[in-house]
């Protein structure tokens, strides 16, 4: 064969560095303003967390991480329902929340309480801001596999919610920090923790804004405003604490309700080979007559 031959046999590849991308692809690695400007305020937010934290203005530090969980609410809401979702857009968040939901609650509930605590303040901090980091690669991961009506551990905001709720409402109620250090210490590893378990949160994503619903929902919603507006740092972090636990609440029945239906064919067993042992001891004997009174 000669060299012609060879090079006309080998099948041509396209220069696919040069060629032109589909219309997914392009669609798919394009960056849109409007969602990313929602996620770069929540990280502005959450920057502006620790600036005020390291300035002792705590309580403002913890305003900015609920500003920052608002924010973040909206921009991959606002991504679905304008179909400008991207994969620039899903790393951003995740890096976004990872400054806003992570680093900053930490280094904020260290510099209020922690820091009197020694080595065991900013093991807690930092057990909290990798529990935020391995939370948020984790869900990453199982973005296609895990149920979209739960999330599998807590959500990095909610765990900030806690976290920044406790500073505000300590600081509402005239508490210092190295007060309530101790509790603090306990809030911020409970938050790191429940962030990597396996239990299972509502996620809410099964609410579809685009559906009518009926009135009275609506009035649910004016009253629930009036009441968080009523008294903001308790209402939110009571709500907070409520879902926090809510999980493990869930989690409990689940397994009592595995436990139960596990031990109930147990006893159906039971009966059936006792009545199974009576039935041979009642059957009559080869040989002998099944009327007690007669004679072999």
């Amino acid at each position: 064969m000669t060299i012609l031959e060879s090079t006309e046999a080998t099948p041509k590849v396209p220069d696919n560095e040069h060629a032109p991308l589909p219309l997914s692809d392009k669609r798919r690695r394009g960056i849109y303003i409007l969602p990313n400007l929602f996620t770069t305020a929540a990280l502005f937010a959450g920057f502006y967390a620790i600036v005020q934290a390291m300035n002792q203005r705590f309580e403002y530090a913890a305003v900015a991480i609920f500003v920052a969980m608002v924010l973040d609410g909206l921009d991959g809401r606002i991504a679905r329902l304008t179909n400008t979702q991207s994969e620039f857009g899903a790393e951003y968040d995740s890096l976004s929340d990872m400054v806003s939901f992570g680093a900053a609650p930490a280094l904020v509930m260290y510099e209020w309480a922690l820091q009197d605590l020694g080595k065991l303040g900013w093991v807690a901090a930092f057990i909290y801001c990798a529990g935020a980091a391995l939370r948020l690669a984790r869900f990453n991961t199982n973005i296609d596999v895990v149920d979209k009506r739960y999330f599998q551990g807590l959500p990095s905001p909610a765990a900030a919610a806690l976290v920044a709720g406790m500073v505000w409402v300590g600081i509402d109620n005239g508490f210092a920090g190295n007060e309530l250090r101790w509790y603090a210490a306990v809030l911020t590893i409970f938050a790191g923790v429940s962030m990597v378990s396996n239990v299972l949160f509502w996620s809410g994503k099964s609410i579809n804004l685009r559906k009518s619903v009926p009135f009275i929902v609506l009035i649910a919603l004016v009253l629930a405003f009036a009441l968080i507006s009523s008294y903001p740092p308790g209402i939110l972090f009571g709500l907070f604490l409520a879902y926090a636990g809510s999980g493990y609440v869930v989690a409990a029945l689940r397994w009592r309700r595995r436990r139960t239906h596990r031990a109930e064919p147990a006893v159906p067993q039971a009966a059936a080979y006792t009545a199974q042992a009576g039935d041979a001891a009642a059957a009559p004997v080869e040989g002998a007559s099944s009327d007690p009174g007669s004679k072999p």
